[in-house]
Order: structure tokens, then sequence, then C-alpha cells
């Protein structure tokens, strides 16, 4: 009889310890916090590369919850309009990379004012009614301000919440000069074979043109930072064509522009000319976005109009006139351009977003840095979002060739192994190309309506 009790006491304990280990399990499952993504800013051929690197990161880590997207960035949290990601066809997730622009989840450009409190408490309160324990914002310098703000103030209530930038930028003006915060962000690989490519054409159409059409002027994307007008080099390392860059950090004058055209015209009886979209603008005709930023694709006029006037009045030593063109958005929303090594780049960089956040790591931004030109190669840290915010990188002095309208041959080496050696992968359909359809299938609201103050002109 004893060794029977002894027995039933035995695997009564076995019983109880396999039903604590279960509710153990049950609770660590519970704990699971959920995940909230979001972009803002203007986007690139490869922003939606570093989401779906995000988004596969935490599918597969095993320690989230259910992983969310703001529609439109940081309004979408405002709003309570969350997508519920776990829901969209493995697939269509899949076909992010090679998506271009912002369309698949959506961007804004929303600032976050300090006297705005309104909405700070809002944001906690979304994150609050949704238990969001990791953010993850993918964006440029404004954004990792916003990204920022979001941190301080978790902390400042007491929130718990992890929170990583993911950079991004056609611009590449996030950072410093010496790029010991990042060496070159996603987007800009691919907007600079962008202009590889652009310019490679433009040369042909100009050289069998020339006899009429002697002088094509270009616009390039880039608030004060030339690195886009820049990596219209790449299309012409050896210096063999007529070409000029107007960089904003040279800050040439209109008439050192003219006699510079008429000296090339001379010399090869055509030019190409690149200006940055910021070149001898009015600033009257400047509209500006949420972050006060020129945003000259609304403006009435424009950098290339500009040029072209003044060059056909001006008159030229030789047959012809100056035609002009703005790309546009075009160099920032292409994926026909995207470059192979920015695409896995802004992956890898979503990825690691995530890696870093499962180690506790908070405030902190995602980063790549250099480690050789030849062969090329890099490595991913992370830096403090405070680092980052709000900080404008500019085309490294040593970096601009003396006569002003041209780059040095590291500049040539540093954004020449960006740009690729193969072509992206396009899938077809119909003939037409096939970009990830995400359902705009978001989660039932739990808090009341709320009208952010920036759309409200409130003042809290």
């Amino acid at each position: 009889m004893g060794d029977i009790l002894v027995d039933i006491a035995f695997f009564y304990g076995i019983i109880c310890i396999v039903v604590k280990k279960t509710v153990e399990m049950e609770d660590e499952i519970m704990r699971k916090r959920n995940v909230l993504v979001a972009q803002s800013g203007g986007p690139s051929p490869v922003i939606n590369a570093s989401l779906q690197g995000v988004l596969e990161a935490c599918f597969e880590s095993g320690k989230m919850g259910c992983v969310y997207a703001a529609h439109r960035g940081i309004e979408g949290v405002l709003l309570e309009e969350l997508i519920d990601m776990t829901k969209q066809p493995i697939d269509e997730i899949r076909r992010l990379k090679n998506t271009p622009a912002a369309g698949a989840i959506g961007s804004c450009r929303y600032k976050l004012k300090e006297n705005n409190e309104a909405d700070f408490e809002r944001i906690i309160d979304v994150f609050r009614a949704h238990d969001i324990g990791y953010f993850f914002y993918i964006g440029g310098n404004d954004s990792m301000d916003t990204a920022d703000k979001v941190k301080i103030l978790a902390e400042k209530q007491g929130y718990e919440l992890i929170v990583m930038g993911v950079p991004k930028t056609i611009d590449n003006d996030l950072g410093d000069e010496e790029r010991t915060i990042i060496d070159h962000t996603p987007g800009y690989g691919s907007c600079a074979r962008y202009w590889a490519y652009i310019i490679q054409n433009v040369n042909e159409e100009n050289r069998g043109m020339c006899t009429s059409e002697c002088v094509s002027v270009l616009q390039a994307m880039g608030r004060g930072s030339g690195f886009i007008t820049a990596s219209s080099r790449l299309a012409d390392p050896n210096r063999e064509m007529p070409l000029q860059l107007y960089l904003p950090e040279s800050g040439l004058s209109m008439e050192k522009m003219l006699a510079n055209v008429d000296d090339e015209l001379i010399r090869s009886g055509r030019c190409i000319i690149v200006v940055p979209e910021s070149f001898m603008t009015d600033p009257a005709s400047q509209l500006r976005d949420g972050f006060g930023h020129v945003e000259y694709g609304a403006s009435k006029t424009t950098a290339m109009q500009e040029v072209v006037n003044a060059l056909n009045k001006h008159g030229f030593p030789v047959r012809g006139q100056a035609t002009g063109q703005v790309p546009g958005v075009l160099q920032r929303g292409v994926s026909l351009h995207a470059s192979t090594i920015d695409r896995e780049e802004a992956y890898t960089l979503g990825r690691k977003s995530v890696e870093f956040a499962l180690t506790g790591i908070t405030g902190k931004m995602a980063t790549i840095l250099r480690n050789s030109d030849e062969p090329y190669s890099v490595r991913y840290e992370h830096v403090p979002l405070s680092v980052v915010a709000n900080r404008v990188r500019y085309l490294p002095k040593e970096w601009i060739a003396q006569s002003g309208i041209d780059v040095t041959d590291d500049f040539i080496r540093y954004a020449r192994p960006l740009i690729g050696d193969s072509m992206p992968e396009i899938e077809l359909e119909a003939g037409l190309q096939r970009f990830a359809r995400i359902k705009l299938t978001f989660v039932e609201k739990k808090l009341p309506e709320y009208t952010p103050c920036n759309m409200a002109n409130c003042s809290h």
C-alpha cells in the first residue's frame, strides 16, 4: 500500500510540474508584445525592401505578437489606422522588395510639434490600447526625430517600448561628412543608378541633336546636399562627356554658369548641365512641407526652367538653344532603375533593426558602415536616434573638384559600388510590372476618434 501511495505521489508531482510548465508557457505567449512598423517622408525605390526585412524578421522571431503597420506613417498612429500585416498573403510580403515608393502602406510628412501635447498623448494611448511593445520607423532625419520623440515620451510615461529607426533617403544627407554615423542611406544607390543611366541616354540625345539643341539641362532632387547631382558623374567616370555639375555646396552664380557653358560650347559644340532643385530658384515661389522644407516639385517655378530661360536669353557662341527636363519624383519611385546592392542592403537593415530590438536595444537607428571600397564590403551597427535626428550631411569639400562643377575620383570610388553591377529583378504580369498588393485590413479601433493637431490647426 505504501508503495502505491509513493507512486501516486510521484505521478502527482510530475503532473503538477507539467501543469506549471504549461501555465508558464501560456504566460510567456501572453507576454508577447505587439509590433508596429511605419514609414514617413519621401519614399525610395527600395523603401519597401526595408519594410519586408522588418516584417519577415518579426514573423520569424517567435518572440513577438501581432505585427501591425501604420497607414501613412505617424498619421496612421494618430488616427489609429493600423494594418494587420499577419493577415497579408506571404507571397505579397515577399514582393515588397521589388515594389518601389510608398504605396504599399503609405507615408506622410507630419511633424510632431513640441507644443502639441495632445498628439503625444494620443500616440501612447494608441500604443497602450494595442499593446505595442516594438516600434520600427523607416525614414530620414526628420523621421528619426519623430522616433526619438516617441521614445522619450514613452520613457517619461513609464511605458515599456522599444524604438528602432530604419534609415532611408535618396538624398544621402543623413549623418555626417566623415561617415561615422552612416556610410550611405538606402535609396541613394538606386537614385544614383537612375541618374547614371539617364545621363548616358541624354548624352546620346545631345550628341545627335546638338546642332539645334546644343545645351541639355536636367534638374536633380536634393535640397542643399549635392549627392544626387554628383551621382550623374557615374555615367562618365572617365570624363569624356561635356558634363557640368552645379553642386549646391559650390555656390556658383548664374553668371559663372553662363561663362562655363560658353567655354564648353566653344570646345565641344554641346553641353549637358545638371542642377539641384535649389539652384537660383525664387524663394517666393517655394512651397513647403510639414517640416518646413522646400517642396520643389510643388513650387511655381523650377531651377531647370530658370536656367534654360537664362541660357537662351544669354545666347550661345554656336548654333542651337537650351532645352530642359525635370525627372522629379521618378528618381525616387521607379523600380526599373533600382540597384540590386541597394535593395539587399535596405532589406538587411530592416532585419538588423529587429535583431537589435530583440536584444533589448532601443532608441537607436540601425546603420550601415563601410569596411572597404575594393572589394566593396559593409557592416551593420546601430547609433543613437538623438545623434541622427534633424542632422543634415553635405557633400564633403574634398570630393568637389577645384572647378566647382565636377566631383573627384574619391567620390566615384565611394559611389560606384552603390549602383551595383546587374539589373534588378522585375516580375511581370500580362506585360506589366507586378507589385505587392497589400490589403488595407485595419484592426478594430479601441479609442475614440481623434483629429491630429496639425490637421485641426489646434494648439494644446
